[in-house]
């Protein structure tokens, strides 16, 4: 038996992780995101390229633990009365997704390509199980998981991941091998799986971690939380059910745990490498032969299940109380087909349901459609941005008040509510149509304009202003903002948020009336805090904070005299003041 060397081995994992290192960063600069960056990594070193991989099957099913780890992460950040909430939107709103999507596919399946009526279910139900890890990873990297259409979201995926179970069973009663009994027997089986392991979460996992704890050696610990994770989703897959939901209900059941926290940091890295691999496996699994050999029928079937898809999924976020801007968002997300449809083709073949070509021509069409997701949603949200801004949102125009406020983001809406309690008549514009939005549920009306152009200055009333106040955190832009006043509208006071030291030397150079950098009073009265938690006394406090005000205030008029500063605020912008000699005096 030949012996393998460790440089045969560690050769082409220095291959894949080079290959993930040069693409990512170059379609995230792109544009494109990680996820795209990935799949064309996995392509480049798989079978139908450099060839440097030949197994990409065993990768996919390796990898597939970090879908898992991802789910148990998202299971933390749900306590149980979380998930029970949200019953109503798992098994109304995925139920009612799931069931029309699989109905309207099929057809299409049967109708457009003239498949048979199991064929063509297996087809559709194996693309409407949309990708966990791909939709996850859009929802984190955008923060959306924990806002109300992101929690939807994560409620359609998790019925998704319980659809497993029950299309497996038909899977096996499709199969010309199936028994009579043996879905309903693989159903009580799954069952019983299921109500064990929410039994040994409700009750033995702190108990476990405890006595872990006990060691104090962090290595046990991060042992125990991958034991956790991977029992959990092995006792899952021996059930014939989602490993990523056992995985994701160990999580939830450890969610209120005070070792959360602990488990969390200790599975996130191996997260991060797994989901990263994954998609490196699902690029490597693509057979550009079969894409060479029957392109026109996988377009064919790709651009109608991607439709047919797309209207249900649209529809039925409508039904569902969603505006347009949201359905649009939603629907862009679930266009591809997921993992789990590997697994639903691996089980349709080897029952006979689907024959080999079938199976590797369905598969196919899934991975293009998650390697164009991250296409389908830069597209997606540049039309929604052109439409969010024709959508209930008023043009500056012929406008009058006071004060012109530049800016209603989160500086300029604290900022704007000294003026609002003493009546002062407001004028303001912003150029997010979402934020005016938000603002008008609240009450305040907001135009939209771009006040870095004069136009839109002149119909904004800048003209008449006695201040202009700009919030925006384009520094860019405000200095713009501030010389296009200087210039045209001289009568106005001009009050401007900056971004940093070296801004702000740019707009009191500029000619502004007043700037504030936007982190400076806050970290002032941060640093003042700090003395009195040590028991300083509050005349000490104010006197410290009074002397760091002034000095850097001297520093900045120096400054301005000479050379601007180009870098951000942080210590070395300015001398580091001399300790002062009062003695402490304690607080009262």
């Amino acid at each position: 038996m030949a012996e393998v060397s460790l440089g045969e081995t560690i050769g082409p994992a220095v291959a894949l992780m080079g290959a993930a290192v040069v693409a990512v960063p170059l379609f995230r600069r792109l544009g494109l995101g990680s996820v795209l960056g990935y799949f064309a990594a996995g392509v480049l070193v798989g079978p139908s390229a450099l060839g440097l991989f030949t197994d990409a099957t065993s990768i996919l099913h390796f990898s597939e633990l970090g879908v898992v780890m991802f789910l148990f992460v998202i299971g933390l950040e749900l306590r149980p009365y979380k998930l029970w909430a949200m019953r109503g939107e798992i098994f109304g709103l995925g139920l009612a997704q799931v069931a029309l999507a699989i109905a309207a596919l099929s057809l299409a399946a049967a109708l457009i390509f003239d498949m048979p009526p199991a064929v063509a279910f297996i087809a559709g139900a194996g693309f409407v199980l949309s990708s966990t890890a791909v939709i996850m990873s859009v929802l984190q990297d955008r923060g959306e998981i924990s806002s109300a259409e992101g929690q939807k979201s994560v409620a359609i995926l998790l019925f998704e991941d319980l659809m497993i179970v029950p299309l497996l069973a038909v899977v096996a009663f499709l199969s010309p091998e199936a028994h009579g009994r043996a879905g309903w027997m693989e159903g009580l089986v799954a069952l019983g799986a299921l109500l064990a392991l929410l039994g040994v979460s409700r009750f033995g996992l702190n108990p476990f971690f405890a006595l872990l704890a006990r060691a104090r050696t962090r290595e046990v610990l991060t042992a125990g939380a991958l034991l956790v994770v991977l029992g959990a989703a092995l006792l899952m897959d021996v059930a014939g059910l989602s490993m990523a939901m056992g995985a994701f209900l160990a999580g939830v059941m450890l969610s209120s745990s005070s070792y959360r926290h602990q488990i969390e940091s200790d599975v996130e890295p191996f997260r991060g490498l797994l989901m990263g691999l994954f998609f490196l496996a699902v690029g490597m699994s693509l057979d550009l032969s079969v894409v060479a050999a029957e392109w026109p029928l996988l377009l064919s079937i790709l651009a109608a299940f991607t439709v047919a898809k797309g209207v249900v999924v649209y529809g039925v976020a409508r039904l569902f109380g969603s505006d347009n801007h949201q359905a649009l968002h939603r629907m862009s997300m679930f266009l591809q087909g997921g993992e789990f449809a590997f697994v639903l083709y691996a089980a349709a073949t080897s029952g006979g349901v689907i024959d080999a070509r079938e199976n590797a021509l369905f598969a196919t069409i899934v991975i293009l459609s998650m390697a164009l997701t991250p296409l389908l949603m830069i597209a997606a949200d540049r039309l929604l941005r052109t439409e969010a801004s024709m959508d209930g949102v008023d043009i500056a125009h012929g406008l009058k008040g006071r004060i012109l406020f530049i800016g209603f983001g989160r500086f300029g809406q604290i900022a704007s509510q000294a003026l609002l309690a003493r009546g002062i008549d407001l004028t303001v514009i912003d150029n997010n149509p979402d934020r005016i939005r938000d603002a008008a549920r609240y009450g305040f009306k907001v135009f939209f304009g771009d006040g870095s152009r004069l136009d839109t200055l002149h119909h904004s009333g800048a003209s008449g202003a006695d201040a202009i106040i700009v919030c925006i955190d384009d520094r860019k832009a405000a200095l713009q903002i501030a010389e296009l006043v200087r210039h045209s509208f001289p009568q106005a006071r001009l009050l401007v948020r900056s971004y940093d030291r070296g801004h702000a030397v740019d707009l009191i150079r500029a000619g502004v009336d007043y700037q504030v950098r936007e982190t400076v009073e806050s970290a002032y009265q941060m640093g003042a805090e700090g003395l009195r938690a040590v028991g300083f006394a509050e005349a000490d406090v104010d006197e410290t904070v009074e002397d760091i005000r002034r000095r850097d205030e001297e520093r900045l008029a120096e400054q301005v005299q000479g050379d601007a500063m180009s870098g951000l605020d942080h210590v070395f912008t300015q001398p580091i003041p001399e300790p002062l000699t009062a003695p402490l005096r304690k607080a009262s």
